[in-house]
């Protein structure tokens, strides 16, 4: 018996567990199939060769993308299961959803910052508008006509939406869906009349002349939109970028982020991939593990200032949460 009991202690140690990876990642989307995370699907395919092992994207879309990146944080800890998500499902949720079930600092191993980007204010080329002030006079002769879209409650592009009502008076109503993509296909159809998402869906249709581009929520121009402003060159007092990053549960091994890390970093680095992103409208980023948690947990406690630190912009957040509250 005390041989068999020192037998299975030895198992239990993992003296023969097999090396990771040794069986197939998946990377978690919160957000619709067809958005912007279908283009990280060549970025994945080149790090699954890397480490030997497929990486399969899974889709749990909803909450603003905190559905999926709650997924996340309650699976198991081995490496197998990760989230591409959103600055704004990662560090915004929290702050003005006090339902949010993740903390973003404490429920996830940060893994890699794969890029950042603007976000632009795109219209219907049928909407009869060519610039951002023409907009908002055209809202205001239109009371409670005109909707803007979003990816969801809790997005980048309801915050932004919400922030630019604020700063502008502009008159119109917010329309949440799953994801960017259902959102752009209502767009095209004009059935809403403006969206504030990330570059890299419209882009081309804004290419192919179907929306128009009003203006980019960066400080600066965005190099594959160069001739199009930012909103504080036409007045408007009001910057923000996203950026999206890959986590898994707290408590992953080490090896687990290390291995992974590697590979992607290798993956954004490749000239074919890299290229094709930019292209797209993506900002590349990479980097360790360890800059991400930095730069994870500075955001939350940026919006959490805003949240707490009342003005117009905090009553902005806090509506914003109960939005997604309800």
């Amino acid at each position: 018996m005390k041989i068999l009991a020192a037998l299975l202690a030895f198992l239990s140690t993992g003296a023969f567990a097999q090396p990771y990876p040794s069986k197939p990642i998946r990377i978690v989307s919160p957000y619709a199939a067809g958005g912007n995370m279908e283009h990280w699907r060549p970025a994945f395919e080149r790090a699954g060769q890397l480490l030997g092992q497929p990486i399969i994207m899974e889709y749990r879309p909803g909450a603003g993308g905190s559905t999926g990146t709650d997924y996340v944080a309650k699976s198991p800890p081995d490496g197998y299961t990760l989230v591409i998500t959103t600055m704004s499902a990662m560090t915004i949720n929290q702050n003005i959803n006090s339902k949010t079930p993740y903390d973003g600092t404490k429920d996830f191993t940060p893994v890699i910052q794969v890029a950042a980007l603007p976000n632009v204010a795109v219209v219907p080329a049928s909407l009869p508008v060519k610039s951002i002030r023409e907009f908002i006079a055209y809202t205001k002769a239109n009371p409670g006509t005109v909707n803007y879209a979003s990816p969801g409650n809790g997005t980048s592009a309801h915050l932004i939406g919400e922030l630019f009502k604020q700063i502008t008076g502009a008159d119109m109503q917010h329309v949440p869906y799953k994801g960017s993509a259902p959102a752009i296909v209502d767009l095209l159809a004009a059935r809403v009349s403006i969206t504030f998402d990330n570059i890299p869906l419209p882009l081309p249709h804004i290419k192919a002349g179907d929306l128009r581009a009003l203006a980019v929520t960066s400080d600066k121009r965005a190099s594959v939109l160069p001739e199009v402003p930012t909103l504080e060159e036409v007045g408007v007092h009001l910057t923000v970028s996203s950026w999206y990053a890959i986590y898994g549960p707290a408590g992953m091994p080490a090896e687990a982020t290390t291995k992974l890390n590697a590979a992607l970093n290798a993956a954004l680095i490749n000239p074919e991939i890299r290229d094709r992103l930019l292209g797209q409208g993506w900002i590349m980023a990479g980097g360790s593990p360890e800059a991400l948690g930095v730069l994870t947990k500075s955001e939350v406690q940026r919006w959490g200032k805003v949240a707490r630190g009342g003005g117009d912009q905090a009553g902005v957040i806090l509506a914003i949460g109960s939005a997604i509250s309800r």
